[in-house]
């Protein structure tokens, strides 16, 4: 009994195991509870990313691939294929003084037993048989325009490098010029190597060669000895079977490097430029860029091979007939040479917004801040001068009180503000057509609003210590903006100078970035044809269909054609140098037109000086150069399209280039030289050896007409008296009608304070202004205006014509009849 009670126990009411739930019914926690850390099977998943492939799959997707590469490459290299099929452009570029591209090109093609006369510089076509390829050699000199030129049509640049030569500064501004325009596949020779004893120091100038250019170009594994045969063979072997990189943009648009130049007898004649068609097919509907000349439009396009055994008969048959092949002809959508758009078409416009003006600016009573004249509508344009009067004198006593006999004591005296009266000294208002004149001097300030402040006593013109104060205030801010560039845009206005008529170009802005910027106050200013420029209001889908439409149609790449080209000036023709190359780019559709262009501008590292707006710059564009004065303003992105105008572009910096150009469609890559000016000390010697200097290199923007750039400017003044918030500050301002012209601005200090002008004290330009917290004495106090700047119109320029000092002196004078535009 004992032991049966001892071994008896109660069931646990406290711990309760539940029925656990089935598979099906478990929540999707536990189930990821359960398999973590498991790898699920993946043969049921059938998704591209995810498929676990088999092995008879893996081999399908590999060959799939080969396949597509083989095609791409069969397609790009179709063009070189053939008997008929273009050569390829090399064009051999000696960078060092004692270097010699004719003498490589002779040693290329000893290598594979070729005999050829190879001139000192030009064109040199040879055929291959035995890699069955043709190729056309550009024979250059040390000539910055003729390298630019041929680099951008090439299919292979050859740089030509001395053992015992070091690159000068013109062989370096070749190669980064030439490698910022675009390059394509590059090779790297070095000639003479043979001469350098000993042996073993070879190598080490090949290292050392090899180590050079890697700088310029990373990609380069090898530099050819030309003294070596089998390395000359090496590198034609490469040259006739390696598929050139090419250029982006030259791709996009149909070329042809000019081989033949056939000059009409008379100026009624057409000139016939002979080449290859390459890159997107040729179209007679199209206008051409030929070198520096300019645009032309096409009269035809017609077929013109090459001879050969075989076509005997043919080209017999074909002399007989007197008839040539016309491949293509212009139809009646061809492009004209208009660069603006027709006068009717901005007619009625020019009506409206004539009208809308006449009615907005009939009313202006101060400074436009944003899109509102504020105090316009409540203020007159300067407060009327209160008179002094005795006391208890009625408005019909002061109508006919002159104020000569009162005492000089002030004590009898009252002020009184006659309404609606002004001023014969005030200026007069805009719509009156008239200047105003300066205020006279009034004996006292008027009334202020604040009374319990201290009376303020205007200081008398002629007072000396007055003006070496504004001149020893003067001084300091100017060692201040030597200093410190925190206000880059300050100005200083003469006391004898009305701010109001100096400044009424200007506006105010309460945000840079997001304030609204009323286009109808520039419209008297803006210039004449600005309204018949090209406007793309959407860029990306107009050059998507631009771009669309030169991949259809046109005369084929890989045809040898003659190029009829109408209404092309005889003076051309002493200007053609047959030694160097001469290119012929198809435009897209619209890019003669004028328009706005914004260029991404960047200078390069090694150019030390800052660069002014407005200074003539020459520009590289694809196939275009231009003579060109931009305006810079910052790049960034804002919310109302405005842009702060920068003065300088100072070294290491980028900006937004913007000028009125012929447009071009996509991003193409831009060069900015400077021309060099011989120095009476140097004698000229190393400006005749560089006679441009690469200033920066830059991108072509979408171009915009309503992009803002607004001029700004900074009016600064001395805090004179300071209680709390409130701040009598002088310097600024010189007469009471700028004050409160300027009234509703706001102010702000370099310390961040920020406030508004209370009230105008005396005639000499002092006043009161609150802040939003006690400023510093030592403290600066700003307003910021705002002007809109118009680009400048740019100009072809032509180096074989320029290039001269007697042609530059005409160029000169051209620019400044009419390049400069007043603004």
């Amino acid at each position: 009994m004992p032991s049966s009670l001892s071994s008896h126990s109660h069931r646990s009411t406290t711990k309760v195991s539940h029925k656990p739930f089935k598979s099906r019914k478990t929540t999707k926690g536990a189930l990821k509870e359960i398999s973590k850390g498991k790898v699920s099977d993946l043969s049921h998943r059938r998704t591209p990313h995810q498929h676990l492939m088999s092995k008879f799959e893996r081999r399908n997707q590999a060959r799939q691939k080969q396949q597509t590469k083989h095609k791409e490459h069969l397609r790009e290299t179709n063009v070189f294929a053939g008997r008929d099929g273009a050569p390829r452009i090399v064009a051999v570029v000696p960078l060092c003084e004692g270097g010699d591209a004719a003498a490589a090109v002779r040693l290329l093609s000893d290598s594979l037993d070729i005999d050829m006369e190879i001139p000192e510089a030009g064109l040199v076509r040879t055929d291959i048989d035995r890699f069955k390829q043709k190729i056309q050699y550009v024979v250059l000199k040390r000539d910055l325009i003729a390298c630019l030129d041929a680099g951008r049509i090439a299919d292979f640049v050859i740089f030509v490098l001395s053992p015992d030569q070091e690159v000068d500064a013109l062989g370096e501004l070749i190669i980064r010029s030439v490698e910022s325009q675009g390059l394509s596949t590059l090779l790297t020779v070095v000639q003479g190597l043979d001469k350098v004893e000993p042996l073993k120091r070879r190598t080490q100038v090949l290292s050392s060669l090899k180590s050079w250019i890697t700088h310029f170009h990373p990609d380069q594994e090898k530099v050819h000895n030309l003294d070596s045969r089998q390395e000359c063979a090496n590198l034609m072997r490469s040259l006739c079977t390696a598929t050139p990189k090419g250029v982006r943009w030259r791709e996009e648009r149909s070329w042809m490097l000019v081989d033949e130049v056939q000059w009409p007898e008379n100026e009624q004649g057409n000139v016939v430029l002979t080449g290859v068609v390459r890159g997107k097919g040729l179209k007679a509907d199209r206008l051409v860029q030929v070198g520096d000349w300019g645009d032309f439009q096409i009269e035809k396009i017609t077929a013109a091979p090459l001879a050969s055994k075989k076509r005997k008969v043919e080209e017999m048959a074909v002399d007989e007939s007197g008839d040539e092949k016309v491949l293509d002809t212009p139809t009646a959508e061809q492009d004209d040479l208009a660069e603006l758009a027709p006068e009717e078409i901005m007619m009625e416009d020019d009506l409206d917004m004539d009208g809308a003006m006449s009615v907005a600016t009939a009313d202006k009573r101060g400074v436009l801040l944003d899109d509102h004249h504020y105090f316009s509508d409540d203020q007159t344009h300067m407060p009327a001068t209160p008179k002094r009067l005795p006391k208890g004198t009625s408005a019909y006593q002061a109508a006919w009180f002159l104020g000569d006999n009162f005492s000089d004591s002030g004590s009898d005296l009252e002020d009184y503000d006659e309404q609606g009266d002004v001023s014969m000294d005030a200026p007069a208002l805009p719509q009156d057509g008239i200047e105003g004149f300066a205020p006279r001097e009034p004996t006292e300030a008027a009334p202020t609003e604040y009374p319990q402040s201290e009376m303020f006593l205007d200081p008398k013109p002629d007072d000396e210590a007055e003006a070496e104060q504004l001149a020893a205030f003067r001084a300091r801010k100017g060692d201040e903006a030597e200093e410190d560039r925190e206000f880059p845009d300050e100005i200083e206005l003469h006391p004898q100078v009305l701010a109001r008529e100096r400044l009424a170009r200007f506006r105010g802005l309460k945000s840079l970035r997001t304030s609204h910027w009323e286009e109808a106050e520039d419209r008297a200013h803006e210039p004449e044809d600005w309204r018949r420029m090209l406007q793309v209001p959407d860029y990306k889908s107009a050059r998507s269909q631009v771009t669309r439409e030169a991949l259809v149609g046109g005369v084929p790449a890989g045809t040898r054609v003659h190029v009829h080209l109408r209404n092309v000036p005889t003076s051309f023709r002493s200007l053609y140098n047959f030694s160097r190359p001469l290119n012929l780019f198809s435009l897209l559709r619209h890019e003669h037109k004028r328009a706005v262009l914004n260029f991404n501008i960047t200078l390069a590292s090694d150019y030390p000086l800052p660069v002014k707006s407005k200074e003539e710059i020459i520009m590289q564009c694809g196939p275009r150069r231009f003579v060109i004065n931009p305006l810079f303003s910052d790049g960034a992105n804002t919310q109302n399209d405005v842009h702060k105008f920068d003065r300088f572009l100072h070294p290491g910096r980028s900006a937004i280039a913007t000028f009125v150009a012929p447009l071009t469609w996509g991003s193409v890559p831009a060069l900015f030289f400077k021309r060099n000016v011989p120095d009476d000390d140097m004698g000229g010697e190393e400006s005749a050896k560089l006679p441009l200097t690469l200033m920066g290199t830059g991108t072509s923007l979408a171009p915009s007409s309503s992009r803002v750039i607004a001029k700004r400017i900074i009016l600064t003044g001395h805090p004179y008296k300071i209680h709390k918030k409130l701040v009598t500050i002088r310097y600024m301002f010189f007469n009471r009608e700028d004050v409160e012209w300027f009234k509703a601005l706001q102010l702000w200090t370099k310390r961040g304070r920020s406030g508004f002008i209370k009230e105008s004290l005396g005639t000499h330009g002092y006043f009161k202004a609150t802040f939003d917290g006690k400023i510093n004495p030592q403290d600066s106090v700003g307003v910021s205006l705002y002007k809109r700047m118009w680009p400048r119109n740019a100009r072809t320029w032509n180096s074989a014509a320029e290039m001269g000092s007697e042609a530059k002196d005409v160029a000169m004078e051209v620019d400044e009849e009419t390049g400069v535009i007043a603004l």
